[in-house]
């Protein structure tokens, strides 16, 4: 591990820093670790033991019945099923003046498949062909607009690969999206970059710079590649254009730490997804990198800031 802690200088001030999260080990430890480095007082709070209070000109919040104290930040790590309750807790913290990382919109914005789509193709970020279809007989029309197959078919919100299907015929693809659509599921139709077949990078965007990133290769005829289901990760130099494509698609997100995955395409990078709470441990052991010193130097460069503002 690279200067964890010392390869750079503290900054007067310790800061008190919140880690709102629901699993106090992992992330949240090494998160833990790299503050204590660094002079700082960290905090564990439990996303769910959170007790949001009000009163006109009065905000405040409660932590398993004791009022907690003013933070100077809070880094959430907000698992999916936590996504409304927590980014709730975060809107609140914003409220009062804390900044927070990331902020509450932005939290949901990456949890939705869709709309984080939508904010990237509308600024112009690469992305992936993707309709989104509601009714069963619209499907066919989308499918051929998209080329026809092979073609990705997922919904809306779904976390580790699950709930992506490959589709290796116009047929199937109608059929898995019919059968989603008839369980209440939202549904994409999405080109499947063939090229980039079970092969992905993932770039761990802090602030306006890539600090380290990973290929992740997927195992036998598996097409997703995405380390839960058994994917490969390896170390890699990003090159300058998947780097800027990567810190753009985080910033217009409005995540300041975030974890991008992007395809391989012949013409270029192309954002997959865009993670708000990006692993951190198994990252910084194949990147060799102090990524959890990089976030917490990065987040004193907000937070002591005078007059901080998030």
């Amino acid at each position: 591990m690279k200067g964890v802690g010392s390869a750079r200088c503290r900054k007067e001030g310790a800061m008190r820093v919140a880690i709102l999260t629901r699993e106090p080990q992992g992330s949240a430890a090494r998160l833990v670790q790299a503050l204590e480095a660094w002079g700082h007082v960290p905090e564990l709070v439990g996303t769910f033991a959170v007790t949001l209070d009000l009163a006109e000109g009065h905000l405040s919040l409660h932590h398993r019945g004791v009022e907690l104290p003013p933070y100077d930040a809070v880094l959430a790590r907000i698992g999916h099923s936590a996504t409304f309750h927590g980014a709730t807790v975060l809107r609140h913290l914003e409220l009062m003046g804390v900044p927070t990382f990331p902020c509450a919109d932005a939290l949901l914005a990456s949890r939705d498949k869709l709309r984080s789509l939508q904010l990237l193709a509308a600024a112009h970020v690469p992305v992936p062909e993707t309709s989104f279809v509601r009714r069963r007989k619209d499907l066919g029309p989308a499918i051929e607009r998209l080329g026809g197959a092979p073609l990705i078919v997922k919904v809306t919100e779904g976390t580790q690969g699950k709930g992506v299907l490959l589709a290796e015929s116009a047929r199937s693809a109608e059929a898995m999206a019919s059968t989603l659509l008839d369980a209440g599921k939202q549904v994409l139709l999405q080109r499947f970059v063939s090229e980039s077949r079970g092969r992905d990078v993932r770039a761990f965007v802090v602030g306006d710079e890539v600090v380290a990133a990973a290929r992740r290769v997927a195992q036998g005829d598996e097409y997703r590649s995405n380390v839960h289901l058994g994917a490969s990760a390896e170390k890699t130099e990003i090159e300058p254009a998947y780097a800027k494509v990567a810190v753009r698609a985080a910033k217009v997100l409005g995540l300041p730490i975030a974890g991008v995955d992007l395809l391989e395409g012949k013409e270029g990078p192309m954002v997959v997804e865009v993670n708000s709470s990006p692993g951190i441990v198994d990252f910084e052991r194949v990147t060799e990198t102090d990524v959890a010193g990089r976030i917490v130097e990065h987040v004193e460069d907000i937070a002591l800031r005078p007059h901080a503002l998030h």
